[in-house]
C-alpha cells in the first residue's frame, strides 16, 4: 500500500499487467491489507487501465478505510 490519492487510494504493484497478473495482485495485496479472502474482492472496472474500482464483501467502507490506513506506508 502506498497511501490515499484524492478519493481513492494508490496501490503499488509488480506484476506485469498481462493476462490480469497485475489485477490479481491488487486482489491479494488488498485482501492481505484488509484482512479478508481474494474471493472477498472483485475488480469491476478498469481490468486493463491503471486506475481500477475494486467491490468489496463483508466490510463495511469505513472498516476498509480505518484498515486501509493502518496498511499505509510511512515514507
Amino acid at each position: 500500500m502506498v497511501g490515499r490519492y484524492g478519493d481513492g487510494w494508490k496501490i503499488r504493484v509488480h506484476a506485469a499487467p498481462e493476462r490480469g497478473r497485475a489485477n490479481e495482485e491488487v486482489v491479494s495485496l488488498l485482501a492481505e491489507t484488509l484482512g479478508v479472502t481474494p474471493r472477498d474482492l472483485r475488480v469491476v472496472a478498469g481490468h486493463t487501465a491503471r486506475d481500477k474500482i475494486v467491490e468489496l464483501d463483508r466490510l463495511t467502507r469505513e472498516e476498509a478505510e480505518r484498515r486501509l490506513s493502518s496498511g499505509e506506508e510511512h515514507a
